[in-house]
């Protein structure tokens, strides 16, 4: 391990340089983002590489590095082992790892690199483990325990993406050390992107490292520096967009640049992108860049979701709270969290946000409005769970390295009872607790207030677990309930009016007695079918009352109501604000409060 030079190494590497030097282990486990680049010196190196040749190379005299794919392999070798080179030309651990071991125990100043341990030492049951993955995973963890490999100032290091799919036996060994890997940070980016495009612009630097957050080194280097020859003709593909400029001032330098960097996207995409409408942009290089950012913005949004697997999707809202009806303290509240969070008054940011309250009053809708009204990068937390040991922590695990990567950012969670519930039992093997205890570490984290917002939907906040809702995790709990006043209606019924761009000679509150206090009990959801049966009834002509009376008459709203009711009391007792109740409930005192909820969970409280 090098002892010189301890500066240019990453803060991860200048760790583990650190902890060797002290005798901390011998052993260490590198997981997390380890199949990414490190720069170093202007050159980019996978992370095998940089282990071998700047980490290790320069302090030992033999470095050998094993995977099951390559077998065994010699990245330096100052020393003859003759002997032994027949074995390490072999595959299987059970013919390597005994190879390894003897020079490990024979020799001075080796390191031994294994790449993709998982696969060696795998996470699982034992009683379906083969004989050679035992023997792999009593070796390795045997290893960690050897005085001779901390006398002979030997080191062994295994790679592993997920720390859950190596086996426990290895990553609970308290005499074996664990180093995550993180996602490249803002000067990680721009190290980066200063060594791919040379002689870029400060200014223009900084504006790419905040787009790319979220990006690993190897991603930013694909999209500054696309592959020749990736499939399309690159010289087609800078006409096309030439003539898409048309007189455009510098059109020709413009479209050089350009079809630079939309290798392996459409035609179609690129018009979108550079002409939408036929309309020639204009601008000169102010326009260009902000093409570039757009483009590489979403083709960042492709990448993460093509990372991460289905596991996320990013979300772009098409409104704001302009088209929400009623709920005034509602949006008050979010207003005022957005404008923290854009002036970037952290202090005064929830750790996240609960969104509680019936199927059907606006949260998701409300959700997405409150997003398009902060301006920060969005994304939905989608099923993470899998029926594979090992793989549903992997997945959060991934998850969270993106959501850290990306900063400024909100994650979103629908059906959070069913996405963060189930802990109870042990019916998945300590699955969902492990999960749960990960989730809450992460949420209560105060490096991300005001850079992290979770923003959870549950209609059953009873099935939560009880220390996710606590402060300093899910601060503020909104109600969200069905409008209670004719006035409520009538601010739902406007908004679904200017939302689906639909004419109507209705007059409120002129015809509160007839349409608007015929309507209360009723969801949002609901309110909109009526509003579009009605519109159905008008034939494309405007809709008067008449139509909305006989959409009124023929509509059947779905009713559990004693389920509605018991969601209904739920969100008003998690509220975290007593002024954004509604009247009858604003002066409900606790101990009524939980009769009532008693007494409608003997009815309902199993159910979903």
């Amino acid at each position: 391990m090098p002892e010189q030079h301890s500066g240019s190494l990453p803060p991860w590497g200048e760790d583990l340089r650190r902890r060797y030097l002290r005798g901390e282990a011998s052993q260490f486990v590198l997981h997390g983002n380890v199949h990414d680049l490190v720069l170093h010196e202007g050159r980019f190196l996978s992370l095998g590489d940089y282990l071998a040749q700047v980490l290790l190379a320069p302090t030992k005299d033999v470095v050998v590095r094993y995977d099951l794919s390559s077998g065994a392999r010699f990245a330096k070798k100052r020393t003859e082992l003759a002997e032994l080179d027949a074995l390490l030309a072999q595959r299987s651990p059970e013919h390597v790892l005994p190879a390894l071991e003897r020079i490990l125990t024979e020799r001075d100043k080796v390191a031994v690199l294994i790449e993709y341990a998982e696969m060696i030492a795998p996470a699982g049951d034992a009683n379906f483990f083969t004989e050679t993955d035992r023997q792999s995973v009593i070796a390795l963890h045997r290893w960690s325990m050897m005085p001779a490999l901390v006398q002979a100032d030997n080191v062994v290091l295994l790679v592993a993406e997920n720390l859950s799919e190596l086996h426990p036996k290895l990553v609970s060994n308290p005499k074996t050390a664990t180093l995550r890997i993180p996602m490249p940070d803002a000067a990680t980016r721009g190290a980066a992107i200063r060594a791919a495009a040379p002689g870029m612009e400060p200014k223009w630097m900084e504006r790419l490292a905040d787009v790319t957050a979220g990006l690993k080194v190897v991603q930013i280097k694909g999209i500054l520096e696309p592959p020749p020859g990736a499939g399309d003709d690159p010289e087609r593909r800078q006409h096309f967009i030439w003539q898409l400029l048309g007189s455009a001032p510098e059109a020709a330098e413009r479209a050089r640049k350009l079809a630079a960097l939309t290798a392996g996207v459409s035609e179609d995409e690129i018009r979108a992108l550079v002409a939408p409408g036929a309309a020639v942009p204009s601008g000169g290089d102010t326009a260009e860049r902000e093409q570039v950012l757009e483009l590489i913005a979403r083709r960042k949004r492709e990448i993460i979701e093509r990372e991460c697997f289905g596991l996320i999707e990013f979300v772009e809202p098409q409104h704001d709270f302009a088209v929400v009806g009623g709920l005034e303290e509602v949006k008050r509240e979010l207003l005022a969290v957005a404008a923290h969070m854009r002036e970037g008054r952290r202090n005064r940011c929830p750790m996240g946000i609960l969104f509680t309250g019936p199927m059907g009053t606006g949260k998701t809708f409300v959700a997405e409005a409150f997003v398009k009204e902060v301006g920060l990068t969005a994304i939905k937390l989608k099923n993470f769970r899998s029926k594979w040991v090992g793989a549903t922590e992997g997945n959060l695990e991934r998850i969270l390295s993106v959501v850290q990567a990306i900063g400024e950012v909100i994650v979103i969670v629908d059906e959070g009872d069913r996405a963060f519930g189930g802990t109870e039992g042990d019916s998945d093997g300590g699955t969902s607790s492990r999960v749960m205890g990960r989730i809450k570490e992460f949420m209560s984290d105060t490096d991300h207030r005001g850079r992290v917002l979770f923003l959870v939907m549950t209609n059953r906040p009873d099935k939560l677990d009880v220390d996710l809702k606590r402060a300093g995790r899910l601060d503020r709990k909104i109600p969200f309930l069905y409008p209670q006043e004719p006035e409520e209606v009538e601010a739902v019924l406007r908004a679904q009016l200017r939302k689906h761009r639909i004419t109507s000679d209705v007059e409120l509150p002129r015809d509160r007695d007839a349409l608007s206090a015929k309507l209360l009990g009723y969801s949002n959801a609901d309110i909109e079918a009526v509003v579009l049966l009605a519109n159905d009834y008008a034939r494309e002509e405007s809709v008067t009352l008449a139509h909305f009376a006989d959409a009124v008459r023929d509509y059947l709203p779905s009713r559990d109501l004693d389920m509605l009711a018991y969601m209904e009391l739920l969100a008003v007792f998690e509220a975290s604000n007593r002024r954004m109740l509604p009247r009858k409930y604003a002066g409900l005192g606790v101990d009524e409060l939980q009769q009532r909820l008693g007494a409608l969970r003997s009815l309902v409280g199993s159910r979903r």
